[in-house]
């Protein structure tokens, strides 16, 4: 057995626009039924008066002038209908909007009430306390480190926070060692030869 679907709930309002729209589309047809008996008089009318027969054109006219004056009233009737759809479906679009708008200020309402001043101010000092404790053990830390554990802790930091922006190369810009000794002058170097051949040996 397949599931059975739901069927849409029809409501007094949904019945009331169908019924307009339904006398609207009726307008519509007799508007036309008017206009094909206006252009059937008017060629009644063109036809007696190539004939010679005025007063029948006249009164072909005057039938004529006698559907205009329905076919005028029909537009009155067809605007109002129209006017009263738009206005039916434009107020249940404002009952919609202002249920929406009542859920959600109970929504504000529940959230308000949960948030209290009490709970805010009990959660800010609960997390002041927590900022104090964290700075208390950085400084402790901090204090039993050597310099260069320091220098390398600062070091470690910068690179999480170039990794943190997509920089993972950032560190701290240390001197690199030297690749060669420094040159050494001519007289250091011969200095210790010179004291070398000034020693005299002790006799035995």
């Amino acid at each position: 057995m397949g599931s059975s679907q739901s069927t849409p709930k029809v409501t007094a309002h949904d019945r009331a626009i169908l019924d307009l729209k339904l006398q609207r589309d009726k307008l519509k047809q007799y508007q036309k039924k008017i206009q094909v008996v206006l252009d059937r008089e008017h060629e009644i009318a063109k036809a007696h008066l190539a004939t010679g027969q005025k007063d029948r054109a006249v009164i072909a006219l005057r039938r004529r002038k006698y559907q205009q004056s329905l076919l005028l009233k029909t537009d009155s009737q067809l605007e109002n209908l129209e006017q009263l759809v738009s206005t039916i479906e434009f107020s249940l679009v404002e009952v919609s909007v202002l249920h929406g708008l009542k859920q959600g200020n109970e929504v504000l309402q529940e959230i308000h009430r949960e948030m209290s001043i009490e709970s805010v101010e009990k959660l800010m000092d609960e997390t002041q306390e927590a900022r104090e404790y964290q700075r208390e053990i950085g400084d402790l830390l901090a204090n039993r480190l050597t310099h260069d554990e320091e220098d390398a802790v600062q070091s470690e930091l910068l690179a999480l926070q170039g990794e943190a922006l997509g920089q993972p190369g950032v560190r701290l810009d240390l001197p690199s060692p030297p690749s060669f000794l420094p040159p050494v002058s001519e007289e250091v170097q011969q200095a210790p030869l010179e004291t070398k051949r000034e020693r005299v040996p002790v006799p035995g």
